[in-house]
């Protein structure tokens, strides 16, 4: 699987992302009919992140305060550590929209307005 979507601070988003989530840049390019982009994640899962910056277009903040990524971290010292991780990547804990996340998890924001859910539990 792979989620995709644009942003106005590419490196900036890139780098936040794999440090804040642990994940490589598994891939890059430049100019590929307008289009910049950085995909980030584990190399041996089946899931990743794209970012891409169109040249000439700007896309704005996030669009609304429910589009989330969820991960699912069930070792509670591992959530914690990937807690501060976000932290330190410079991500900023939020209250969540929805409260169902605040329960057993944390709501992080990131610079360009879109939300990421560290869920300390297993998904079901």
């Amino acid at each position: 699987m792979r989620v995709a979507r644009p942003t106005d601070n590419l490196a900036a988003i890139a780098e936040m992302c794999a440090r804040g989530l642990g994940f490589d840049v598994l891939a890059e390019f430049k100019d590929h009919r307008g289009f910049d982009g950085v995909i980030v994640g584990h190399s041996k899962q089946h899931y990743h992140i794209e970012f891409t910056f169109q040249r000439g277009h700007e896309v704005g903040k996030g669009p609304s305060q429910d589009h989330l990524m969820v991960f699912y971290v069930p070792d509670k010292d591992e959530w914690e550590a990937s807690c501060a991780q976000m932290i330190s990547a410079g991500f900023r804990e939020v209250p969540s929209y929805n409260p169902y996340w605040d329960v057993q998890g944390k709501t992080f924001e990131d610079i360009d307005g879109y939300y990421v859910v560290l869920q300390n539990a297993v998904f079901r």
